[in-house]
């Protein structure tokens, strides 16, 4: 069975009681709050290192309950991190828009919202939420929703991390046009992670789009083989919030 059907199910109708709550008219990112480049973060020299905010997952199940998330992103900015990734989902990742915003306001990197995306009004709560990326998941997506969803973060000025796990979803995010693509190592039907699925796909990039790796990296060595096949940047969670030390685990990984 793939892992997404029931959890998109849930996403589509918890949007839909948010939408009736809070109306598309009444989200409005706050004056002066602009959106700040993911794209320039992952895309700057050497490999980057995306910090991910993640209190559960479906796989690991808790991972940490002790840690502040503000303590945690800025432990992440003095570590070095070119930006953030906050899960806000919550039935299967105990988040939240609040995790978001409270994000943002420890700051300065960019943020990117990492949640199940299906709907406009997604995009829009994002965008007013402070983010300034969303994720994508082409296997949760029809083509013409992900054409949809990617344009509209365009003209709001976010950037969209399209993530794929195979060659069909990759020529989808590479129609679209999409100009960050995350390559998920793990597969959504069984949840195992195989880290050669980066290295398999990154040649029919080829240098038309930046390119980051998701899920099964947990160390510098790994890291310096990433950099060295050409990807711009690594999202990192779990090996990060397990940490004793979270500051001094992401210095570790992202020293350049």
């Amino acid at each position: 069975m793939n892992r997404l059907d029931p959890i998109l199910e849930a996403t589509r109708a918890e949007v839909g009681r948010r939408r009736e709550s809070v109306p598309v008219a009444v989200l409005e990112r706050p004056a002066g709050d602009g959106v700040r480049s993911f794209a320039d973060a992952v895309g700057r020299p050497g490999l980057s290192v995306i910090a991910e905010h993640k209190r559960r997952s479906p796989s690991a199940g808790a991972i940490r309950g002790d840690l502040v998330l503000e303590d945690v992103v800025s432990a992440y900015e003095r570590g070095g991190a070119a930006a953030v990734s906050v899960l806000t989902d919550g039935p299967s990742f105990g988040g939240s828009l609040a995790d978001l915003r409270a994000a943002r306001a420890a700051t300065g990197l960019p943020a990117l919202r990492k949640d199940f995306i299906v709907d406009p009004y997604q995009v829009y709560e994002s965008f007013a939420a402070g983010a300034d990326a969303i994720l994508l998941i082409v296997a949760a997506l029809a083509p013409e929703q992900l054409h949809a969803l990617h344009t509209q973060a365009r003209e709001l000025g976010l950037a969209a991390l399209v993530e794929v796990h195979d060659e069909r979803e990759l020529d989808a995010a590479l129609s679209v046009g999409a100009g960050i693509i995350g390559i998920n190592n793990r597969d959504l039907k069984t949840l195992r992670v195989d880290t050669r699925r980066t290295f398999e796909l990154l040649p029919r990039v080829a240098g038309r789009a930046l390119v980051v790796s998701e899920s099964g990296f947990v160390t510098r060595d790994q890291l310096d083989e990433l950099e060295r096949a050409g990807v711009d940047g690594v999202l990192i969670g779990e090996a990060l919030m397990r940490s004793a030390d979270v500051e001094a685990a992401c210095r570790q990984l992202a020293v350049r």
